[in-house]
């Protein structure tokens, strides 16, 4: 009787066993959801204030209040450690704050990370740049030219072959930073402003002749920039095209009159172009009035060295030179001996060369006349 009886107990609990198995698993199920929703909740609080101080921090890197934005992104890092972007603005505020070694580890670190990031390498560059590590700054300028940039890869590129010749013109290294502008040029799209921006890079560099069309570029797209204008006309004044380089200034002076180093240069051009005996389209009178008129500045010129003698024997002979030829220059002589204007100017251009370093500062016609001996060497 006692065995029939414990029977139903046993099958009741046995029934009632399932149940409570799946009640405690639905209790499981809840609690890790309750849990999982608890965690869910505490990261994105803890990202939400990480966003908080980041964007205050970008807010105050952006003004330039570079202790206060380093502050802010570490804070931003307290809730978000490995976040790629905190560490990078951190970088960039401690650079501003010139903390450049606490930023080469963040950077460092970073271009572990993604060796293929633009800006990363940019930033390392500019701090081997400060450092004067050409080679590590040629580097990573470089890798920043051919790297992945978030923003319009094309423009980022361009700049930063921009920032990569600056350096190289601060270093004085104007053959590479040639050759990088000629890269640069080469991916221009037709803006304007580009093709103004390579003109006054090359004219850094030295290279007059790829400034020059680099100004005509811009021009050809818009004609009314003074800047240009007088970029043009320097480029083309130092390549000898006086003609040319006189019609750039004098628009330049037009567009802008207190524009005085071109009002200076177009003078200076003009000059030039009315003292050379050698331009066609002259007639044998004017050429020899020009000729006597030369002859006549570079006497002036001896006049103003302190005393021949103390100047050297060279210009010693040119000044015996052009006090035996002074009584043979007439119109009257030169008519007679074209062959003689040419050796007058042999001397005048000699006397100008040799007085340059021993005669004091020249007159704008001494000036004139160095650069017509220089357009006509080795005629």
């Amino acid at each position: 009787m006692a065995a029939s009886e414990k029977e139903p107990d046993r099958r009741s609990y046995l029934g009632r066993e399932p149940v409570s198995l799946a009640l405690l698993a639905v209790l499981a199920v809840a609690c890790f959801a309750g849990v999982s929703a608890l965690s869910r909740a505490y990261h994105a609080q803890q990202a939400s204030l990480g966003d908080r101080w980041f964007t205050r921090g970008a807010a105050d890197l952006k003004g330039q209040h570079f202790e206060r934005a380093a502050g802010e992104f570490r804070t931003a890092l307290l809730y978000s450690r490995d976040n790629y972007d905190y560490q990078l603005n951190l970088a960039d505020a401690l650079i501003g704050l010139k903390r450049t070694s606490e930023a080469y580890a963040y950077l460092i670190n970073l271009w572990e990370r993604e060796p293929e990031n633009g800006l990363v390498n940019l930033e390392l560059a500019r701090i081997a740049a400060q450092k004067k590590e050409t080679d590590q700054a040629l580097r990573y300028y470089h890798n920043a030219i051919y790297a992945i940039w978030s923003g319009d890869q094309g423009i980022e590129r361009q700049n930063a072959r921009v920032e990569l010749i600056e350096f190289l013109l601060s270093i004085n290294d104007k053959t590479q930073a040639q050759s990088e502008l000629i890269a640069l040029a080469a991916n221009l799209n037709g803006d304007p402003f580009q093709h103004a921006r390579a003109g006054d890079l090359f004219l850094r560099a030295q290279d007059y002749e790829h400034a020059l069309a680099e100004y005509r570029l811009s021009l050809k797209l818009d004609r009314h920039k003074p800047a240009v204008l007088a970029g043009a006309g320097r480029a083309a004044f130092e390549l000898g095209q006086y003609g040319l380089a006189q019609r750039y200034l004098q628009a330049a002076v037009a567009a802008d009159p207190n524009d005085a180093q071109s009002a200076g240069l177009q003078k200076t051009a003009a000059l030039v172009l009315q003292m050379d005996p050698f331009r066609r389209q002259i007639s044998v009178a004017q050429r020899n009035q020009i000729v006597m008129d030369a002859f006549a500045a570079a006497g002036e010129r001896l006049k103003g060295c302190a005393t021949a003698r103390n100047s050297g024997a060279t210009l010693q002979d040119l000044s015996d030179s052009w006090l035996k030829m002074k009584g043979q220059m007439t119109e009257q002589r030169l008519r007679r001996n074209p062959d003689m204007a040419e050796t007058a100017m042999d001397l005048v251009f000699n006397i100008e060369r040799q007085g340059a370093s021993a005669c004091g500062p020249p007159t704008e016609r001494d000036t004139a006349l160095r650069l017509i001996a220089k357009l006509h060497e080795g005629n």
